[in-house]
Parts: structure tokens; sequence; C-alpha cells
């Protein structure tokens, strides 16, 4: 028998309002009887597992070993800024002039994930 991934938790300071970042970056709803002051709050993602946010008492100390890569639908460009809006930061771009590479954001609570070139960015460079 093998195990099979039920969520990917996040500890954070604030899990119900780091759900709301999440669930506006990728238009996916609150776990349904979540609500604010919760100490554990979901994001449900059409597929794979939850995003479970756990409100613990210290705050984040250092760079994440594990993070999220988003593939973003629009634009890589359009999609940062679309974060950006939400209340992410920029922590280090990586893109190249030539459109390849990513840039790194952290979630309002200071946790890195990516943003990838989008299919059709990726489709431009090739052809």
């Amino acid at each position: 028998m093998v195990s099979v991934v039920q969520n990917v938790a996040v500890d954070c300071v604030n899990a119900y309002e780091l759900a709301r970042f999440w669930s506006e970056a990728l238009g996916c709803p609150l776990h349904p009887e979540d609500k604010p002051g919760e100490l554990e709050t979901e994001v449900m993602l059409p597929e794979g597992p939850l995003l479970h946010f756990n409100q613990v008492p210290e705050p984040k100390t250092i760079k994440n070993r594990i993070h999220l890569c988003l593939r973003p639908k629009t634009s890589r460009e359009e999609e940062v800024e679309r974060l950006l809006n939400l209340g992410a930061t920029l922590v280090a771009d990586r893109r190249e002039p030539d459109g390849a590479g990513w840039a790194v954001l952290a979630d309002p609570e200071g946790n890195e994930f990516c943003v990838l070139r989008s299919e059709a960015d990726r489709a431009a460079m090739s052809s």
C-alpha cells in the first residue's frame, strides 16, 4: 500500500486571512464551514489535496523548504501584477529578457511561491 497526500499544510499567524488570500489567488473557495477567527482553514482545490492553513503562535523566520509553483492561465506578467495587487510582494525576479524564467513572490505572511510562464507564454517562445 501507499499513502496519498491529504493536504498541504501551511503554518501561519492568521489562518482565515491567509486562506482568503490564497482563495482569491487561486480562484478556489474556502471550505464552506470556515469563518473568521478559525484556527484551521482550508482552500478547496478542484483536483488534488486541500490547502490547509493552521494557525501557530510563532511567525515565519526562514525561507520555505517547500513552496507552490503557479502556472497562470493569463500571461505571467498579468498574473504577477494581479497577485501583487492582492497583497503579495516580489521577493526575487528570475525572469529573463527572452521571456524565460519565473518570479518569486511571497504571500502576506512571507511564504514564498513562484509564478511560472503560462502555456501561452511558453508556446510563444517556441514558435
